[in-house]
């Protein structure tokens, strides 16, 4: 499934982070995204494919709508 993803998107994913968050927000969209725990605030960088791939569903656009 492709998302219309964009900066300060909240999204969440499949599988839990470490820290038990499953909320991203999104800080860079390219090929590669940077993604920020919503609950400890850690950065990664993942690719465009892995984030279409563990993407369950667009939580709030960055507008700050609830999809």
């Amino acid at each position: 499934m492709e998302f219309d993803f964009a900066l300060g998107d909240i999204i969440r994913l499949k599988k839990e982070h470490a820290c038990g968050g499953t909320d991203w927000q999104i800080l860079r969209v390219g090929m590669d995204f940077r993604l920020k725990c919503t609950t400890c605030n850690r950065i990664v960088m993942l690719s465009r494919v892995d984030v279409n791939k563990r993407c369950k569903k667009i939580v709030q656009k960055g507008d700050g709508e609830p999809v």
